[in-house]
């Protein structure tokens, strides 16, 4: 089994790619880091239970990655946590199956975590939206096989040859009301931002092996969405910070692997922002995500179109309130573990 390979500095550096029943995505990306000889990095490929063909597909296509097969899919974090606890690189390198990454991208990251201060525990990447986008006009109608997506201020966006390339993410930042959100979600892809974000993006970034020996890996119980941001909140309250990192670009073909309307996206997404707040954010911060989330799912339920979603945001909802004993338990946890007072660190302060 190929072990993580030593660059001249002396940082060994591994990339974990999790895979579940896409094959010719996973391949894609792993195959990009192999072929990049400034990557220099071990590549660990995690199957995550898929039940179709994708390991003998995988270990036929890249012969030369470590590979581990796991019985069940029990999420993305528990995937890339097998892929951590399966190399004992310095440097852990976390890319999306559905993420492409451009010449240079591990290097990049590599390089900025070797520059930065020591209590730096994370670097994200520059994440670019695959292909080219144009912003629909107000009132117009789209096509109803018509891809569309929405930036942070409700306007729409659509695919086009002729429109322009945007951001996905800088970086990750939680607002007041507990939300986990892209940074720079769909600005123009020359923005500047900032060195120091909130949080990193779980689909595109690097971690310190030193930082996760400190406050421990991905929450599996999570299962999948928040798992990022709830570890960054762990790191910033035992005082890790977090840097982004301009020149380390992925292109991502945003939620080809599970989407972004899917049953489990609308369920995970809004039980977890509900329960990393729980765990980790101010009382005011709890108490305003509870309250948007009762709003959202009961307004839902009056839309025909809507009832559906509705449905699950209030099912996650009775999730969080059927468990919240143990969310306070944890809560307490982090209390007693934390070095830094959680107001310190509150990223919608």
């Amino acid at each position: 089994m190929p072990g993580p390979s030593v660059p001249r500095d002396g940082t060994r550096t591994a990339v974990v790619i999790v895979n579940w029943e896409r094959a010719d995505l996973t391949a894609r990306a792993a195959r990009a880091v192999l072929d990049d000889p400034t990557a220099d990095a071990q590549v660990v490929v995690v199957d995550n239970g898929s039940s179709d063909d994708s390991v003998a597909v995988l270990r036929a296509a890249l012969p030369d990655v470590t590979m581990v097969a796991r019985d069940h899919n029990d999420g993305f974090a528990a995937g890339a946590n097998a892929g951590i606890r399966a190399t004992d690189a310095d440097v852990v390198v976390l890319l999306n199956n559905d993420a492409e990454p451009a010449p240079g991208f591990v290097a990049a990251l590599r390089d900025h975590l070797a520059r930065a201060a020591p209590d730096t525990a994370a670097v994200t990447g520059r994440i670019l939206l695959a292909g080219r986008w144009s912003r629909l006009p107000a009132g117009a109608v789209p096509a109803p096989d018509q891809r569309v997506l929405h930036d942070h201020a409700g306007h729409r966006w659509t695919p086009a040859p002729d429109g322009e390339v945007r951001l996905n993410s800088t970086g990750v930042r939680v607002d007041r009301d507990g939300n986990g959100r892209d940074r720079d979600w769909f600005a123009a892809a020359d923005h500047r931002a900032d060195v120091d974000v909130f949080g990193f993006s779980g689909g595109a970034s690097a971690l310190r092996r030193s930082a996760l020996d400190d406050v421990g890996l991905l929450d599996e119980s999570l299962f999948m969405y928040y798992e990022d941001t709830e570890l960054a909140w762990r790191l910033r309250r035992r005082g890790w910070r977090v840097e982004h990192a301009a020149d380390a670009v992925v292109e991502h073909d945003h939620s080809a692997s599970s989407g972004v309307r899917s049953d489990l996206f609308v369920f995970r997404n809004a039980r977890n922002r509900l329960v990393v707040a729980l765990w980790h954010a101010p009382w005011s911060t709890v108490c305003r995500a509870a309250v948007r989330t009762a709003v959202r799912g009961l307004r839902g339920l009056a839309s025909a179109r809507d009832r559906r979603e509705a449905r699950l945001v209030l099912a996650a909802l009775a999730d969080v309130a059927g468990h919240l004993p143990r969310h306070l338990a944890r809560r307490l946890t982090e209390d007693r573990r934390a070095s830094v007072p959680r107001r310190s660190v509150d990223p919608g302060a």
